[in-house]
């Protein structure tokens, strides 16, 4: 074990100025004796995950406080030792970066439905992160170093965890590396990742790529040097050596690029590494001399750095035997950047750390900023992590465009005018009228392409933007504010509208909803959903960023965590599955439970569109020639009737207790994890209540998801709803709704 620190030390040594690392010490000695005797799932002392985090953090020169806080990061999480005790020890920012790391930590819900529970928690977790990444960027560079030390010891898990644990790697963390520039962990995360999501594809290629490295070997030395030889001519300094790309970069290019091993060439590139700009250029220069240059793959991110700040000239040469290779030319200063991203801005004075560069760290965290303003924005957790993956996905290919006035912007490629404008100014692209590019008028779906000159044309009279634009938009940003502004414009309606579902739905769940409405619970929720009040919540329901059944049981689950009465209502049930109708000149079809108006004897049937069922609204549509159908209220065929042919619909309820019981047909949908056994398990529920099964069918989703669906007949309503919950507990199944036609 004091190798391990002793390495760490030395680590440190080699880049801080100070030579007190006092506080690194401590902290190693308090890690020790609060994680003594707890054991990792290698059988190995706990102390070893701390020490790892804080040697990755070493690795990327960060500063004592972090180093600290990497010692110390699961102190308060996993021993008796407070927060407080730690500032008295260290200081108060060791005690706040500990307590970032922490807060970041998986939080535990208890909502009865698996699907909603797994998306708040991840949303839950990533809206934490990125308020911590605001909060101080250097919370998150741990979390990044805690990431790849479990990573690098995955192997100890099951495999389920494994696969859960990579995927997670490769949708947020290695982005968020890649976002903050540092390829450094970036590269590692991606690699891990693979190895455990297709470890057969992993083994192949490691076993390939040794294989290849051989062949290679020669050609890249014979390539170095010729390059080296001309540099020396030139009086160039540079350090030219060839690297191998990382296995994930590899298997990217098979996928997307449908290609085999044979057919990717560039398994190895050449860097070149020099002292200032101007050498860049002159080694691109005697490169092109050298070795004939690939047309159309050349790129300057040096004049255009990526947003991650990343600076170098790449280009694409023929190089020895007809094989191409990609040369990379930066300086040391770039290298650093391109290696530690963003934490190769941390820089010392006296032995003290001053923080980011002001040049670049505004630059950097502008996306960050940006996030933040989504999560405030946006209630639907499935919304919010979809955006985050889409943004930090999609950054890493841009376009390069101009304003009129010549200033460069960086948008993401296939971005269209409307997603630019926004990009300007929201006020902007709710006032855009058109768009001109490269002087020419255009349409407000063309893609943007390198280098264009975009001119966006408004008009102080135009109200807002267009529905339609959220079928064109590309970026968060622009999808993000086009919604903003619907959200404020009907807010008052939709507040209206969101109470209304809301009472809707703790009536048909049989709740008396003023009950669940108590100070603690509401506080609770609109807090949980990002909101400042509970009328937000009404808009966000009413606007369909929530839904009325998410609240619903988020209000129940409060309650019940609080020990507080909820009132079921046995009138409200009585009355949702059979209201009782007085006629009043009103015909009741005997033989069908269903009470119509002014209508003498004629014949009832239920339409086949929307099945309805006892304690569904319902009205009735007059036919030609086959009697009365009747449909839900909500029925898009009788929302088609009432609007053409209003003549023909007339009123229906349902009838009270005192007739035969009827047979309807019903149905549900259930989405569940494709496993075998899964099919058999819903059918048993459904025979055991001895339903009459009349259909059934199958499939296969794109989510590798199961859609079962299945239609039976049922005497009453609470049979149905029966079925539901029974279903709902089985083992696997996340989604059960009843089948509408």
């Amino acid at each position: 074990m004091s190798n391990t620190f002793e390495k760490l030390i030395k680590a440190i040594r080699a880049y801080h100025p100070s030579d007190d690392l006092s506080m690194i010490e401590k902290a190693y000695k308090l890690a020790s004796n609060a994680h003594n005797g707890q054991l990792r799932k290698s059988g190995e002392p706990y102390i070893i995950h701390p020490l790892g985090v804080a040697k990755i953090l070493a690795d990327l020169e960060l500063d004592i406080e972090s180093i600290t806080a990497g010692l110390l990061h699961d102190v308060v999480e996993d021993t008796s030792i407070g927060l407080d005790y730690i500032e008295q020890e260290f200081n108060k920012e060791v005690a706040l970066l500990v307590d970032g790391v922490t807060k970041l930590s998986q939080i535990q819900y208890h909502s009865t439905n698996k699907k909603l529970q797994k998306e708040e928690i991840q949303a839950e977790n990533y809206r934490k992160m990125f308020i911590a990444m605001a909060n101080d960027i250097r919370v998150v560079l741990i979390k990044l170093a805690d990431r790849l030390h479990n990573m690098q010891t995955l192997k100890y898990m099951t495999p389920e965890k494994q696969q859960a644990k990579a995927k997670e790697t490769l949708d947020i963390y290695a982005p968020i590396a890649n976002r903050l520039g540092i390829c450094k962990l970036k590269s590692e995360l991606e690699d891990l990742s693979l190895k455990y999501i297709n470890p057969n594809m992993y083994i192949y290629l490691t076993n390939t790529v040794a294989k290849k490295r051989a062949e290679r070997v020669e050609i890249t030395n014979e390539i170095v040097m010729q390059i080296r030889n001309e540099l020396d001519k030139m009086n160039i300094k540079a350090n030219v050596e060839g690297r191998p790309k990382h296995f994930f970069s590899i298997y990217k290019k098979l996928v997307n690029q449908n290609k085999t091993i044979d057919q990717i060439y560039d398994l190895f590139a050449v860097r070149a590494i020099v002292d200032d700009v101007k050498d860049c250029y002159g080694v691109l220069g005697i490169a092109h001399d050298i070795f004939t240059p690939i047309p159309g793959r050349f790129k300057d991110y040096i004049a255009m750095p990526k947003p991650n700040m990343y600076q170098s000239l790449h280009t694409t040469l023929m190089g020895p035997s007809g094989i191409p290779f990609e040369l990379q030319i930066r300086t040391m200063e770039m290298h650093r950047t391109a290696e530690y991203g963003i934490a190769a801005h941390w820089k010392y004075k006296e032995g003290r750390i001053e923080g980011l560069f002001k040049d670049t760290s505004e630059e950097k965290l502008a996306w960050l900023r940006q996030i933040l303003e989504w999560q405030k924005d946006m209630s639907d957790n499935e919304e919010f992590i979809s955006a985050i993956k889409l943004d930090l996905d999609i950054y890493t290919d841009q376009v390069f465009v101009f304003s009129p006035k010549g200033e460069l912007i960086t948008i993401p490629t296939g971005a269209t005018p409307i997603d630019f404008a926004y990009y300007i100014h929201s006020d902007i692209g709710d006032k855009m009228t058109g768009a001109k590019v490269n002087d020419k008028i255009v349409n407000l779906d063309s893609i943007l392409q390198n280098g264009d000159r975009i001119e966006i044309l408004t008009s102080t009279s135009k109200s807002g933007p267009s529905k339609d634009w959220l079928n064109i938009v590309t970026t968060t940003q622009a999808r993000n504010k086009i919604n903003q502004w619907f959200r404020k414009q009907f807010k008052q309606e939709d507040i209206l509208k969101g109470k209304e579902l809301l009472e809707l739905s703790a009536k048909h769940k049989s709740y008396v909803l003023s009950s669940l409405l108590t100070p603690d619970a509401m506080n609770s929720v609109y807090t949980r959903y990002g909101y400042k009040n509970w009328e937000s919540v009404y808009a966000a329901i009413g606007y369909g960023s929530i839904t009325e059944l998410q609240v619903l049981n988020r209000l129940i689950d409060e309650n019940l965590k609080a020990n507080k009465e909820v009132v079921k209502d046995a009138e409200l049930l009585k009355e949702f599955e059979n209201p009782v109708i007085q006629p009043t000149q009103k015909y009741i079809k005997k033989d069908s439970g269903i009470v119509v108006d002014d209508i003498s004897d004629i014949a009832i049937k239920f339409a086949q569109c929307c099945n309805p069922l006892p304690g569904d609204e319902i009205k009735g549509y007059i036919t030609k020639g086959h009697g009365i159908s009747i449909h839900k209220s909500d029925c898009s065929n009788i929302k088609y009737i009432l609007k053409n042919e209003p003549e023909r619909v007339v009123e229906a309820n349902w009838a009270d207790n005192n007739i035969p019981k009827m047979e309807y047909m019903t149905g549900l949908t259930v989405i569940c994890i494709d496993r075998p056994g899964i099919v058999a398990e819903i059918i048993k529920v459904i025979n055991d209540m001895s339903l009459d099964i009349k259909t059934l069918t199958a499939k296969t989703t794109k989510s590798h998801e199961l859609l079962f669906t299945v239609k039976f007949v049922i005497t009453q309503r609470h049979q149905l709803e029966e079925a539901i919950r029974k279903i709902i507990n089985i083992n696997d199944v996340n989604e059960v709704r009843r089948l509408e036609n």
